[in-house]
């Protein structure tokens, strides 16, 4: 079983937001950094935002001002809020955790971004 489970995906038209979530249960979050990518379809995959077990984020220049990442220590989750939405958001989002040698990925939700 993965344990790191997306969900909060779906179709949003332009400039609408969404927020996904990354809920881990193979014990504590906290420890682990945790990226987002996305993969459109075509493409390489592509980390768009990252946030280190410190709190520490940064993002890509494409989502930099309308996409925040945040965790959740209780809720042992971390979150990306999407904000502005454009048709070239659209792909599959994919978190990644990783602490020392332990390494997951979540099996991925779809983003569709269309009027």
């Amino acid at each position: 079983q993965v344990p790191l489970v997306e969900s909060g995906g779906g179709l949003v038209q332009p400039g609408g937001s969404l927020r996904l979530s990354c809920a881990f249960s193979g014990g504590r979050l906290n420890p682990y950094d945790v990226g987002w990518y996305r993969q459109a379809p075509g493409k390489q995959r592509e980390l768009v935002a990252h946030i280190t077990s410190d709190g520490t984020t940064n993002y890509s220049d494409a989502v930099k001002g309308r996409f925040t990442i945040s965790r959740d220590s209780a809720e042992n989750t971390v979150y990306l809020l999407m904000d502005s939405l454009q048709p070239e958001d659209t792909a599959v989002y994919y978190c990644h955790a990783e602490y020392t040698w332990y390494d997951f990925w979540g099996q991925g939700t779809q983003v569709t971004v269309s009027s």
